[in-house]
């Protein structure tokens, strides 16, 4: 009997799910009533205190008179502004993703041997196990390019000796395997699904150990492997924004709690993709990309503020694109007057959409980020201002370099496995205690029902 036939939603399991969906349900006052904070944050965004940690910090508010003030937000890989990070490699044209790894890793900016010699340790970690390509990416490809990525990730154990050795050289061997590794990962997954499900050529293109992360990533993903140095210029820096953002994010946490039991690395970063998958987290630039699809479609002039603005609220009412009452890439859990990342991102990103011929989609952009804002303050109740986040113009990028939509958030997490990685080998390096937090009880106690008597 065929697998799918399993999967049909039956009358049955409709009606079970709705048992699950009543019994489920919690009195929302309850939460206020016992003070929960309900996703670990307090209504202003600010997240309940979980841990301590050198990696980043995220900074969205200062102190003034005792009083928390919203501030423009800042971002700090191990004390370094990122900006201050980003403008020192792109001012010189020099790509920064092996760069910031070495800091994030090791707490240190590398000199120029330490740098040459960290770059020629991850290009000798690319190269995958003899037939993993053929005998795990090409099989069984999925549709979806996380559930791939988590897949090979998880098989890769079997391969690994030393698999469930969680000393401190021993992890970092595998961190820097994986990072060195999940390019490839998400590219011939997709390159497998490509050719299996939509019937397209197949193209394999091994990793070069002359080219940087940015650059093999366009040279392995691209028939032609043709890119110009603008294209890899930004898409460098987009991984180096992505890179990492506090041990509160929810992949990142999640790395922590899954690392606190002490199981292996392939275990906690596969988890960790699962939780970038989600699109409340790591698939938001896709919906950004997709909402503004729909956006050129639907307003007729692009430059009318009346009607973009007119647009923008029937998102919020419901009554465009998904129905979800958002304005996907606009707000985030911590900054409110910006996103440092969207700040830094924006001014390569018009760049790049003046080579590409898209200055009008470029203004369009810079419209809604401007207007959006204004909108979301009058039509919602907000307890801190809302802006741009660095999904809005990551996803716009990655459209203007042809990256395939399946593509996306393994970008995003092609980033993150360094702060994930800098974060297993922190909780390790602490040796903490297991990650557990509290939930309280709300059921009432029951006597036991003999089946003989039950309805």
């Amino acid at each position: 009997m065929e697998f799918n036939k399993y999967c049909e939603i039956t009358p049955d399991i409709i009606r079970l799910a709705n048992m699950c969906g009543e019994a489920g349900v919690i009195d929302s006052e309850l939460f206020t009533r016992y003070d929960v904070k309900r996703g670990l944050r307090d209504l202003n965004g600010k997240g309940v205190l979980a841990g301590l940690t050198h990696i980043s910090d995220v900074r969205a508010n200062k102190l003034v008179d005792g009083e928390q003030i919203p501030t423009h937000g800042e971002l700090f890989y191990r004390g370094y502004n990122v900006k201050d990070l980003v403008n020192g490699f792109a001012s010189v044209d020099r790509f920064g993703y092996e760069e910031i790894t070495y800091l994030l890793l090791f707490d240190k900016l590398p000199n120029t041997e330490e740098l040459e010699n960290f770059k020629k340790m991850l290009a000798g970690y690319r190269t995958l196990p003899t037939s993993f390509v053929r005998d795990i990416i090409m099989k069984a490809p999925s549709k979806d390019m996380m559930n791939t990525l988590a897949r090979s990730v998880l098989t890769l154990y079997s391969y690994d000796d030393r698999a469930d050795d969680t000393t401190l050289p021993n992890v970092l061997r595998q961190c820097l395997q994986l990072i060195s590794l999940f390019p490839s990962l998400a590219i011939y997954g997709y390159q497998a699904y490509n050719h299996y499900h939509d019937g397209n050529s197949l193209f394999i293109h091994s990793p070069k150990p002359e080219l940087s992360t940015a650059e093999n990533l366009l040279h392995m993903l691209r028939p032609d492997s043709k890119y110009t140095p603008l294209e890899a210029q930004l898409l460098d820096i987009a991984l180096v924004l992505h890179m990492e953002h506090g041990g509160g994010n929810n992949s990142t946490f999640t790395t922590h709690v899954v690392t606190s039991t002490l199981t292996d690395t392939y275990s906690a970063i596969a988890a960790a993709i699962g939780s970038l998958k989600g699109p409340r987290h790591g698939g938001a630039n896709i919906k950004v990309v997709q909402m503004f699809d729909e956006m050129k479609k639907e307003v007729k002039d692009w430059k009318d503020e009346d009607e973009v603005s007119a647009y923008l609220k029937k998102l919020l009412h419901k009554e465009a694109f998904d129905h979800a009452g958002l304005i996907y890439g606009v707000g985030h859990a911590i900054y409110s007057k910006s996103d440092p990342r969207a700040t830094l991102f924006k001014q390569y990103v018009q760049e790049l959409s003046s080579e590409k011929g898209l200055d009008a989609e470029f203004e369009l952009y810079s419209l809604v980020e401007r207007l959006a804002p204004e909108i979301i303050a009058t039509e919602r109740k907000m307890y801190k201002g809302v802006s741009i986040n660095v999904d809005f113009y990551s996803g716009f990028v990655y459209n203007m370099l042809g990256l395939p939509n399946e593509l996306y958030t393994p970008m995003f997490a092609i980033a993150r496995i360094v702060g994930w990685s800098a974060h297993r080998l922190e909780e390790l390096s602490n040796n903490g205690k297991i990650i557990r937090p509290a939930y309280k009880p709300i059921c009432t106690d029951k006597d036991y029902i003999d089946l003989s008597i039950r309805k």
